[in-house]
C-alpha cells in the first residue's frame, strides 16, 4: 500500500487529493468527496477507504477548491461539479473502473457527474434528500437514473432518505443520523458488499 497526496489544478482552483494504492492489482479506482462544510476526516469516508483499500481499492479523498482556499460555506453547484470534473478526470486509470461517491453534498457532486464521467457505480453516503424540515425541495433527481449507486442513510436523518428505484440500490441505517457514525463497521459492510458484487473489490 502506497499514499501519494496531490494538488490538481481545476477551472475553480487548486483542489487537494490523497490517493492510496492498495497491495497486488487494483480492482477499482474509488473517488471520494466531502460534505459541504466538512473535510475527507469524517468518520464514514476514513472507514470506507480503510476497507475499501484492504478490499483491493484504490481510492482517492478530494478535497474541493473552496476548502483548499479555507473556506466553509459551499461553492455553487456548478463551480463544485466541473471542479469534480476536472479533478476526477486528472485522476483516472485507464481500464480501472470508475466509482465516483462521497457523503452528502459530496454525494450530490458524484451523483449529478456520474453519467458524464462515464462513471461504473456511485456511492452516496448520507445523500441528502431535501433541507431539514422541507421535504418538498427533492433532490431525488439528482440520482443517476443508469448507473449502479448505493445510497447509505441513517433512518433518523433529518436531510430524509431517498427510495430505491431503477439501478439504485438504498441501505437504511437503523438509528444512524447524518453522520452515519452509529454502527460504523455494519456501514462498510454494506459497502464492501456492493463493491464486490459488482467485481470491484476482491
Amino acid at each position: 500500500m502506497s499514499r501519494s497526496e496531490i494538488t490538481l489544478e481545476t477551472p475553480r482552483g487548486p483542489a487537494a487529493a490523497v490517493v492510496t494504492v492498495p497491495s497486488g492489482r487494483a480492482h477499482g479506482l474509488l473517488v471520494l468527496g466531502h460534505g459541504a462544510g466538512g473535510g475527507v476526516d469524517a468518520p464514514d469516508l476514513v472507514a470506507v477507504h480503510d476497507a475499501a483499500v484492504a478490499a483491493g481499492v484504490r481510492v482517492a479523498l478530494v478535497t474541493q477548491p473552496y476548502r483548499v482556499a479555507g473556506r466553509r460555506a459551499p461553492a455553487p453547484a456548478g463551480h463544485l461539479d466541473e471542479a469534480w470534473l476536472s479533478i476526477v478526470g486528472a485522476l483516472r486509470v485507464p481500464r480501472l473502473p470508475l466509482i465516483v461517491g462521497g457523503r452528502s453534498s459530496g454525494a450530490r457532486v458524484a451523483c449529478r457527474t456520474a453519467t458524464t464521467l462515464g462513471a461504473a457505480g456511485v456511492l452516496a453516503l448520507a445523500f441528502p434528500l431535501h433541507p431539514p424540515g422541507k421535504p418538498e425541495k427533492s433532490r431525488a433527481g439528482e440520482l443517476p437514473v443508469a448507473v449502479p449507486t448505493l445510497a447509505v442513510n441513517g433512518d433518523r436523518d433529518p436531510f430524509g432518505v431517498p427510495s430505491p428505484g431503477g439501478t439504485v440500490e438504498v441501505a437504511v441505517r437503523p438509528g444512524a443520523v447524518h453522520d452515519l457514525r452509529k454502527d460504523l463497521p455494519g456501514t462498510v459492510e454494506i459497502v464492501l458488499e456492493w463493491l464486490r458484487r459488482h467485481s470491484w473489490a476482491r
